[in-house]
């Protein structure tokens, strides 16, 4: 993107967090019935699927979105080449891509922007972005990671040329990865790649060297640097932090904060749609971004349509996380609705059976809220039906003691609240939690063992 445009256009896209909340619903509902017909219309896959549903031609632009039907990733793996609206690309011609040619940010065919999704929640798949749908991706991730900036202030920052490292899985065609090189580029800035499963004393020698002041990253790998940092490996001034890729807890959250001086904006984001929301404060949850998705909650399952990408279109395309929506008050700073409650996938879930066969879950993130001096990270790892531990990290000045008898009296009200008291839960000490060397992602609960 052309440097002087992406901050026209960005300024337009801020213009929207400024709207009221009749105002955002009429632009999502007019970008929405845009979709809808534009898929009728180009998808033959859509037009056979809406109409098995009732809709018609005639009622495309007025029926609810309710009555549309739902698509998982399976469908759309099933589908591909029926549901996409360009005639140029199939699913098996991206693999060949995706398989003969080396890793880079160049489009494919030199138009079409191909994101592999990592598998962590079955077979990976494809998400198409045309270059239209990519630049309104970007501004969405730019905007959400200088959220509580105003134009002068990011212009400003921009003078200063930002010096921006991103650390996460670098080795693949990661939407995370693609997208930050790409935002990177289009404001000018100055960028690091460090790989995940990179040795350590690679990560010092080039964080000395390069010196950032922006991190962006997975929040287990911003853990790792904020470490070098602590031990007096690293020496670098931070002026912002942008978390990604994977949930943050609060006490990660408060680590990380502490070490880099700066407080960790949290940016929400699928390979389905790289901007969903952004998290400045935790307490006041996470902002979903009405006027790029439409995010929906029914019977426990989320369903995203995504309003900006008419190349792959996702409508009512069914999402694994765990969230609960509530409408923004009139009157408040922003007029997008919030995902409070639990942001995580479904199938980060620990599940217990009692004596009599009957079953409950416990979703690790309901102990985001512990906040512990001097605990670090944690993970869970299930040892049998009714019993589990949590492996902990905990900082050099900390005392196990007090920390694990302060876990043991927080957990113990969240069970019995949850209707688990018969479960056993143990704490269990560890030098550090590392992510996933595959992925580059900390799994929340680890292999049984």
């Amino acid at each position: 993107m052309r440097y002087l445009k992406l901050l026209w256009d960005l300024f337009r896209l801020k213009r929207d967090t400024k709207k009221s909340s009749r105002q955002i619903r009429r632009l999502q509902e007019e970008k929405l019935r845009n979709l809808l017909w534009f898929a009728w219309k180009y998808s033959d896959y859509y037009r056979h699927a809406f109409e098995a549903a009732g809709i018609t031609e005639e009622t495309v632009r007025t029926a609810p979105l309710s009555d549309f039907p739902v698509i998982d990733k399976g469908q759309l793996l099933q589908n591909f080449d029926d549901l996409i609206t360009v005639s140029d690309v199939t699913q098996e011609e991206i693999r060949r891509f995706d398989a003969e040619e080396a890793t880079s940010r160049k489009p494919y065919k030199d138009k079409y922007h191909v994101v592999h999704s990592s598998g962590s929640t079955g077979k990976p798949g494809y998400f198409l972005y045309d270059e239209k749908a990519w630049n309104t991706m970007l501004l969405g991730i730019i905007r959400g990671a200088l959220w509580d900036m105003s134009m002068p202030e990011i212009l400003k920052m921009l003078a200063h040329g930002p010096r921006i490292v991103y650390i996460a899985a670098t080795d693949g065609r990661y939407g995370g990865a693609m997208a930050v090189g790409d935002g990177i580029d289009g404001v000018g800035g100055k960028q690091l790649y460090l790989d995940i499963n990179l040795p350590l004393t690679e990560w010092v020698r080039q964080l000395r060297e390069f010196q950032p002041n922006i991190v962006i990253g997975y929040p287990s790998a911003m853990k790792i640097m904020a470490e070098l940092m602590e031990q007096g490996q690293v020496d670098v001034k931070l002026v912002r932090a942008v978390s990604c890729g994977e949930p943050l807890g609060r006490s990660l959250r408060a680590f990380l904060e502490n070490q880099f001086h700066t407080p960790i904006v949290n940016i929400y984001g699928a390979s389905e749609s790289l901007a969903l929301g952004v998290e400045i404060d935790p307490n006041e949850g996470m902002l979903l971004f009405d006027d790029l998705n439409v995010i929906e909650v029914e019977n426990g399952k989320m369903y995203l349509t995504c309003l900006y990408n008419f190349a792959q279109p996702l409508i009512r395309y069914q999402l694994s996380d765990n969230l609960t929506l509530k409408q923004s008050e009139e009157g408040g700073s922003c007029a997008f609705t919030k995902a409070v409650g639990l942001l995580g996938r479904n199938e980060d879930l620990l599940w217990f059976e009692d004596g009599a066969g009957n079953r409950e879950f416990l979703h690790p993130l309901a102990i985001e809220g512990f906040c512990i001096e001097g605990l670090v990270d944690y993970q869970f790892r299930q040892v049998g039906k009714d019993t589990f531990e949590m492996l902990a990290e905990i900082s050099d000045t900390a005392s196990e003691d007090e920390i694990r008898g302060e876990m043991l009296c927080q957990m113990k009200g969240i069970l019995s609240e949850k209707g688990l008291t018969y479960v056993q839960f143990y704490v269990r000490f560890v030098e550090e939690i590392r992510p996933n060397p595959r992925t580059g992602k900390k799994q929340l609960i680890s292999a049984e063992q």
